[in-house]
């Protein structure tokens, strides 16, 4: 194939055509020489070692993608990265398929570890700066985990070599670990999509295991982590051909997450198909030796500028997932830093005039009702900004995408006049009349009653662990209108009851976060039809309309998490010690907590979007999203000790504040354990 014939062609397309070619050569269970040398003739001629021009890292990463999928370790990514180095000479030899090499870091004498040993006829030896590639002589095997086994070398001198710099290695080593990660992502993908075949299918106690709980949630584990580690893929490939310049940092944080994730996935395959997935008739243990074994060749490429952390510490900043919006964002940071105090801190009157004048409140409303047809992405800008910047107006943002939104879409004309003024002045103070003693998660079995009665309503019951309910002058309260209807959820109604009302009672409670919710009790409270927010017994409606909004609001957590990792960052560069040196088990955990970080930016990112996946990304993020608190709360005590816990400690209030606030975002909203009953019935799996 010629230079450049592969620019046309899209990563899906190369995906298929290489899955095709794989799929009549080459058999896991059978992973033989003849086999490998077999495949790197037809990938030459399919192009596969000629990969320029636009749209090569994505055709690269498909590939790599295709070849994990069957365990097969042709190293088409140590051509990828060859050719780019060699002279034109050597390079075509390499796109021929008539030099055959692997790329391996910097060794004294002889090489252990080379994949596809018995076809390979020499090795690029990476170094810091220097690039030599030598003959190599194949004297044995390692045995071991991957399957072909590693092989064992002797090197001749070196028939070419070069020093171009630590910069060229550095980015050569990351191109090579970024589809070394495609490929273990690509194998622990295939597994999970068994896994989720055979819960199907499989019988156990008499039902089939899909329907299990255990294995609803393990699955929707897995799940996320495949759509996170697909999505960071997607963002490095998107830098490296754009030629961003943090297309290294970006590619970097894919790896560090998958070399997490992917093992996790395939852990959680092989706990579904248990016996079955365990012995070698299956493929199940083939892509397990090849996902280990490609991620323990990633780790030895490791590029000088080192981890995220490090990167971080050095004076990086986790990149932004698109830019749709940034023209919006520029202005709202420029707004944000006029409304700081030398303190860092806000006045809220000021931040919340501030919404008001640029009509920032409701501006995705149709100009008719005071709005302008702003785009979704142009809300999360908002909602993430403020929400890092820690500028109080939490409430006022909240107001719009929970209740604005719901009047828009389903309000009458009276109340459109009434309350949507109120939400763009900032003056909606309102709570959420949701859960109950015995209703949390399962909204559709709600008891508060509204009863007609003399041309009103007469609502009672109990709603409770209502946040602000006592600065409240408004209850969004869910009821039930039709005690009979079928299913449960058709016979609920949505009011907007005042808290002023007679009968309404508020009993606060102080929230493991510190802030204040409440007890409200409704008893004989009459409310008017102009109360009832859309269609009567059509409340359902109406809750979930508000789905786009709660989408824009979990991108908030996303940004307090990463305003939390900046302080702490923040705070080791100020103090060298703080976070040990490099290769620290603290630089190692926070590595962790910015990879998966970023996952959770792209699905935030994802579910803003109308593709089939944004509904499925929707409660990924969420459940990614409350559990990556918790656990960067148990590993801020780890990293700075009982500093952690101290509101005056090294990283500011925050880190303690985490600690508290994290079990709400695994519990508000429906708890982690049925958005991952959601989740499973996504990827497939039964009721």
């Amino acid at each position: 194939m010629s230079t450049g014939t592969t620019t046309a062609t899209t990563d899906a397309a190369m995906s298929a055509s290489a899955a095709a070619l794989l799929a009549g050569t080459w058999t896991p269970q059978d992973p033989s020489s003849d086999a490998l040398a077999q495949i790197w003739e037809l990938g030459a001629k399919a192009g596969w070692f000629d990969l320029e021009g636009e749209g090569s890292a994505a055709a690269l990463v498909a590939i790599a993608d295709a070849l994990g999928r069957v365990a097969c370790p042709v190293a088409v990514a140590d051509a990828y990265v060859a050719a780019r180095l060699l002279p034109a000479d050597l390079a075509d030899a390499v796109r021929r398929g008539d030099l055959r090499l692997a790329v391996v870091p910097s060794l004294a004498d002889g090489v252990r570890g080379l994949e596809a040993a018995s076809v390979l006829t020499h090795v690029l030896v990476i170094g810091d700066g220097a690039v030599d590639l030598q003959p190599v002589r194949v004297t044995g095997v390692e045995p071991g985990t991957a399957r072909p086994e590693w092989g064992v070398g002797d090197l001749e001198p070196a028939v070419w070599s070069a020093d171009p710099g630590v910069a060229v290695t550095d980015a050569a080593r990351t191109q090579l670990r970024l589809a070394l990660a495609a490929r273990a992502a690509g194998g622990a993908a295939r597994l999970h999509e068994l896994a989720v075949d055979h819960a199907k299918t499989r019988k156990q106690f008499g039902r089939v295991i899909g329907t299990f709980g255990a294995v609803q949630q393990r699955t929707a584990t897995a799940a996320i982590a495949v759509a996170g580690a697909a999505l960071l893929l997607q963002d490095a490939v998107r830098a490296l051909e754009s030629g961003a310049g943090d297309w290294e940092f970006r590619a970097e944080l894919a790896v560090r997450h998958i070399a997490e994730s992917a093992r996790a996935v395939l852990l959680a395959a092989h706990h579904t198909l248990g016996a079955i997935g365990y012995f070698s008739e299956h493929v199940g243990p083939w892509l397990f030796r090849r996902v280990h074994a490609d991620l323990a060749q990633c780790a030895a490429l490791a590029p000088t500028a080192g981890s995220v952390t490090d990167r971080l510490l050095a004076g990086a900043t986790m990149p932004a997932i698109g830019d749709d919006a940034e023209e919006f964002r520029a202005e709202v940071r420029a707004v944000i830093a006029s409304l700081r105090r030398p303190n860092g801190t806000y006045d809220r009157d000021a931040a919340v005039a501030a919404l008001v004048d640029r009509g920032w409140l409701g501006m995705a409303w149709p100009p008719a009702l005071g709005g302008r047809s702003a785009p979704l992405d142009e809300l999360a800008v908002l909602q993430h900004e403020f929400t890092y910047a820690r500028a109080p107006v939490e409430i006022e943002l909240a107001s719009v995408l929970i209740v604005g939104d719901a009047i828009v879409a389903h309000g009458t004309p009276a109340q459109q006049a009434q309350f949507l003024p109120l939400v763009r002045e900032g003056r909606m103070r309102f709570c959420l009349g949701y859960s109950e003693p015995e209703t949390g998660s399962d909204l559709a079995s709600l008891r508060t009653r509204a009863t007609r009665v003399d041309g009103a309503w007469e609502i009672s019951g109990q709603k409770i662990w209502t946040t602000r309910a006592d600065v409240a002058d408004w209850i969004w309260l869910a009821a039930r209108t039709d005690p009979t209807a079928t299913p449960p959820h058709a016979g609920i109604t949505v009011f907007l009851v005042p808290t002023s009302a007679p009968g309404v009672t508020i009993r606060p409670m102080t929230a493991l976060s510190g802030e204040t919710a409440a007890t409200v009790f409704l008893d004989d409270v009459l409310v008017s039809d102009d109360a009832v927010i859309g269609e009567v017994n059509g409340g359902w409606r109406v809750i979930t309309s508000a789905l786009a909004g709660e989408r824009v609001l979990m991108g908030g957590i996303a940004a307090l998490l990463q305003r939390v990792l900046d302080d702490v960052v923040a705070a080791g560069r100020r103090d060298p010690d703080l976070l040990g040196p490099r290769g620290s088990a603290s630089r190692a955990a926070l590595d962790s907590v910015a990879a998966e970080l970023q996952a959770l930016h792209a699905l935030v990112r994802t579910a803003l979007g109308s593709t089939p996946q944004a509904r499925l990304a929707a409660p990924m993020a969420g459940v990614l999203g409350g559990e990556l608190a918790e656990r960067f709360g148990g590993i801020l005590l780890d990293v700075l000790g009982p500093d952690a816990l101290r509101a005056d400690g090294p990283a500011g209030p925050w880190p303690e504040y985490l600690n508290r606030l994290a079990p709400m975002y695994v519990i508000g909203g429906g708890t982690n354990d049925i958005q991952r009953g959601l989740i499973a019935r996504g990827v497939g799996l039964p009721r």
